[in-house]
């Protein structure tokens, strides 16, 4: 299993504006195979930033739904960005 995580910061006016052009990109992914989960989200805290979370079954799967990043017009309202990929050998409950 794959996990994508991490946060965008984009200036607190844009923020919604670059929110409201990924939920096709959302729709996308979850529909995509292999996408376990995808969210890309408003934080609770600070008005400037974006959480990023992507739960995929495999490398082949998120490569294959990632053959394209952000538009230009997305790239551009990112002012920093941390997002890691992490390779998961297991999971169970808490």
């Amino acid at each position: 299993m794959i996990i994508v995580s991490g946060w965008l910061a984009v200036d607190p006016e844009v923020r919604n504006t670059y929110l409201r052009s990924c939920v096709s990109v959302v729709e996308q992914a979850r529909s995509s195979s292999g996408c376990l989960d995808f969210a890309v989200s408003a934080d609770l805290v600070d008005a400037g930033r974006i959480n990023v979370y992507e739960r995929w079954e495999s490398e082949e799967a998120l490569d294959a739904f990632r053959s394209s990043g952000p538009d230009d017009e997305q790239t551009s309202m990112i002012r920093d960005a941390e997002v890691l990929r992490y390779q998961i050998s297991g999971s169970g409950p808490p």
